[in-house]
């Protein structure tokens, strides 16, 4: 990241966990360019790194993050859609710059948790959507707000929004855009569940997470995003490579010994 993306979203190692978090909070962690920017480049950078075994996503401040910036939205209409630097699609990837901010942290190899607080709005709640598990302060405000401005969710919201709630409150959701509180985002399976202090109890599960083989878990995450593209057949088929690989394997041979032994396993990175 250059030196004002790394104003945006900053990046805290704890062993193999990753404590990255929005930082605007005047803003209330409004996406600009330069956040769009910064969230890509992060997960990449992440994506990269071998020894990585969880990330927690959060927002500094007051919110997680109120959605588009609203000096950027009204500078769409200065400029050709074409020539915006988050609509044209990246070579070698199946996203614009804005769905990559999004599917980057979706497309993770190792688990992501969103942390929530505050408001998750239009492209704020997609954000959140694109993590593989959501704890939700209960008094947060969700919406996928972008029918307020004539718009569609188009950062990965259109897929996720099914995937978790079911076609038919995705449309209500969508057509809309009314204001969901945390509790009742843990109802409708927007949030995985609720908590009075959401960063803290996201940290504690990377924890747990990243004591376990990471092997299992990247095998887990691809097995769970490739279920719902593929045929029950196919499903099987690649839980069966997947095992396969698996058993017999160093780190699942220290995951083991260790449960055995009493003790706390010692893995290599996967390679």
């Amino acid at each position: 990241m250059n030196a004002q993306q790394a104003e945006r979203l900053t990046v805290t190692r704890v062993g193999g966990v990753a404590d990255v978090r929005l930082n605007r909070p005047d803003k209330m962690n409004a996406l600009d360019p330069v956040m769009f920017d910064a969230l890509v480049e992060v997960s990449d950078d992440l994506a990269a790194d071998p020894s990585l075994r969880c990330v927690v996503l959060s927002g500094e401040g007051p919110s997680f993050c109120a959605g588009l910036d609203f000096g950027s939205f009204q500078q769409m209409g200065d400029r050709p859609r074409a020539t915006s630097s988050v609509s044209a699609i990246e070579e070698g990837r199946i996203t614009h710059r804005a769905q990559q901010a999004v599917y980057g942290w979706t497309s993770l190899p190792v688990p992501v948790i969103a942390a929530v607080h505050g408001h998750a709005l239009g492209g704020g709640v997609q954000l959140a959507l694109g993590a593989d598990i959501r704890i939700v302060a209960p008094d947060a405000k969700m919406s996928v707000l972008e029918i307020r401005w004539g718009l569609i969710p188009d950062m990965t919201g259109t897929q996720s929004l099914i995937n978790l709630v079911g076609l038919d409150v995705a449309k209500e959701l969508t057509f809309t855009g009314r204001m969901v509180s945390g509790t009742e985002a843990k109802e409708l399976g927007l949030a995985t569940r609720v908590s009075e202090d959401p960063r803290a109890d996201a940290l504690h599960l990377a924890t747990e997470i990243a004591a376990k083989s990471p092997d299992a878990v990247r095998a887990a995450k691809r097995l769970f995003a490739d279920a719902p593209k593929v045929s029950t057949a196919d499903g099987f088929a690649q839980e069966r490579a997947e095992i396969s690989q698996l058993i017999g394997s160093a780190n699942q041979v220290e995951q083991v010994k260790a449960f055995f032994d009493k003790r706390e396993p010692s893995f290599s990175d996967p390679s």
